[in-house]
């Protein structure tokens, strides 16, 4: 069995300001350790299940954030961004039978965390077919199109019930819940257990149950912050400008909605 593991950092317990989360400032390094911590937990979840390749994906801002000795030697790691649209699951093809997603968190225009956004905090929300996208959702669509199942996230609660909702049958790990500017935390350790033992007991199930269905049709909505944003965005061949801030667009092809959203969301 061949895993992918997706890994970001704003729904790893305790993060809670964004200077936890980005790397040069004093209070990156204990969240850059609990990061790490909850990637090589899923890693040996998904070896106990039988997992015979694994490939790891730093997907958080620099792409540049787990401490690659700190994960098991079986495991894989990419670091960088290479440019291709699928973005935080770049390199997943229909090699791999099965996709985790560790540390995400609830999309933009959410409450469930402080650190809410989708792909970059330019936008007040993202939407496809006028419902809430999250990064879990733009990438749990990217897998589909290669015939590969997301079977287990951790992250904020009210991402684990995003993706209950998309898909019951999708492992989920809550291990924090935002509150206003505030989040609620289970203890580091805690987390490192729960998502191990979720990520064996998931790839030890069946996985067809957790494909997403890809729609027949999307219809992508952007809402930007700043005006300015929006205008240079709806220059982008099929972008339409739906208001001072808002564009959007239609397609058939999920992968030019990845292709789109990687130049707009730029």
């Amino acid at each position: 069995m061949k895993v992918y593991i997706s890994a970001d950092i704003e729904g790893v317990t305790g993060t809670t300001e964004w200077d936890e989360t980005q790397k040069g400032e004093p209070a990156y390094a204990e969240f850059r350790e609990q990061m790490t911590a909850e990637v090589a937990a899923a890693c040996e979840g998904a070896l106990e299940a039988g997992a015979t390749e694994i490939w790891v994906k730093d997907a958080h801002d620099s792409a540049r954030n787990l401490l690659a000795a700190k994960l098991p030697q079986e495991a894989n790691l990419i670091r960088g961004w290479s440019g291709h649209p699928f973005s935080m699951v770049g390199g997943l093809d229909e090699t791999f039978q099965a996709v985790m997603m560790i540390g995400y968190h609830a999309p933009a225009a959410s409450d469930a965390n402080p650190l809410a956004h989708t792909m970059n905090r330019g936008i007040t929300h993202l939407k496809i077919n006028g419902q809430l996208a999250s990064e879990f959702l733009l990438h749990a669509y990217a897998a589909s199109l290669k015939h590969v199942p997301v079977v287990f996230v951790s992250g904020d609660a009210g991402l684990c019930r995003h993706v209950q909702a998309v898909n019951p049958h999708i492992g989920t790990c809550a291990v924090k819940e935002g509150v206003g500017n505030a989040t609620f935390n289970i203890h580091p350790m805690r987390a490192v257990h729960a998502i191990r033992e979720g990520a064996q007991q998931t790839l030890s199930g069946d996985l067809s149950r957790c494909l997403v269905p890809l729609p027949e049709h999307f219809h992508v909505e952007v809402c930007f912050r700043n005006h300015t944003s929006a205008y240079r965005a709806a220059f982008f061949p099929g972008i339409r400008a739906e208001g001072p801030h808002t564009v959007s667009f239609d397609t058939a092809d999920y992968f030019e909605v990845s292709r789109t959203l990687m130049f707009v969301l730029r």
